[in-house]
């Protein structure tokens, strides 16, 4: 169920009948290639980034990427939408990068990975207050199944807790959450296509992100080819086109469907430490991973509530009156 207003401003996210318009596997697939290319991160940034500047990475993943969006489409947030932009852009990107920062930092990584995924979860709850959806049994277990399987994947035995560490990646998780939630609520202005939308938002959390970037780190490092050319993926694929295919997602499919699309980045990040960095995924992890994925496949499928079955009955009885 989506609101009025993001039907009325969502720039062609609806279809017939004012319901959201989801089209098939199509959409899925492009939005899920967002988290799948922020779970590249992990390799990216061990590999070929300097170390100690993890603030100074999501500036680069966000202010040149939301100011080359803005460059390429010539338009501008009008009226409200100035404020709105920059609430979206400070809880969709400028507060989970700092918070990631701090949680990736105090936490090991499985640990700051599965909390992180713990945002379908509260796109579920937050769903019930913004959106006035009906409470989802079936998304609260799916979304805590997820999370199960992400912490099989990416816990190791020797994970420790830091309560600052888990303050800070719950904090993540909701700010997201929550920005997905208004996103939903809010849907698409009139006029603004999906490069614009993302290009308001990237260029508002990396206006916010750097004096904390100047304050935290100071002086940004030294950076050689490798550096260079990990910067450009973080703010060519990672920035510009994942937020542009995300952004588009979540003003399109229902908002659990996309929010549990999530999971898929650190479950492509644990692939790609099996196969870049040698890491081994042993049965636990593999179990992990086959509950993860059947979370995502959930995530997809219509629930068929109480309001399902009346519009069947009504469509059933609509029938019966034809032939008569």
């Amino acid at each position: 169920m989506t609101s009025p207003t993001a039907h009325r401003h969502s720039g062609g996210a609806r279809g017939s009948g004012g319901r959201t318009r989801q089209g098939g596997a199509g959409p899925v697939l492009l939005t899920a290639l967002a988290p799948a290319v922020w779970g590249t991160f992990y390799v990216v940034t061990t590999e070929l980034l300097p170390p100690g500047h993890p603030l100074f990475a999501g500036l680069l993943r966000a202010l040149p990427a939301g100011l080359i969006a803005l460059a390429i489409t010539r338009t501008l947030p009008r009226g409200a939408w100035r404020a709105k932009a920059a609430v979206l852009g400070i809880l969709n990107i400028g507060l989970p990068f700092p918070l990631l920062a701090v949680a990736a930092e105090r936490l090991p990584g499985g640990v700051a990975a599965t909390l992180a995924a713990a945002q379908p979860l509260v796109v579920a709850l937050l769903a019930v207050v913004v959106l006035r959806e009906r409470l989802s049994p079936w998304r609260l277990g799916w979304g805590l199944a997820g999370v199960a399987g992400v912490g099989l994947v990416v816990i190791g035995p020797a994970a420790a807790l830091d309560s600052a560490g888990v303050v800070a990646g719950l904090g993540c998780a909701a700010s997201m959450a929550l920005g997905v939630t208004l996103t939903k609520r809010w849907g698409r202005p009139a006029g603004a296509g999906p490069t614009a939308f993302a290009g308001w938002q990237l260029t508002a959390g990396g206006v916010f992100l750097a004096p904390v970037v100047l304050l935290v780190e100071g002086r940004p490092p030294a950076v050689d080819a490798a550096a260079a050319l990990g910067y450009l993926w973080l703010g060519l694929a990672g920035g510009l086109l994942a937020f542009v295919l995300w952004f588009r997602g979540v003003t399109t499919l229902p908002v659990s469907s996309a929010a549990v699309l999530v999971l898929l980045s650190p479950l492509v990040a644990a692939v790609l430490g099996a196969v870049v960095l040698d890491q081994v995924l042993g049965p636990v992890q593999l179990l992990g991973f086959a509950l993860a994925l059947a979370s995502i496949v959930a995530g997809q499928r219509p629930e068929r509530g109480r309001s399902g079955g009346r519009e069947e009955a009504g469509r059933r009885t609509a029938r019966v009156s034809g032939r008569r």
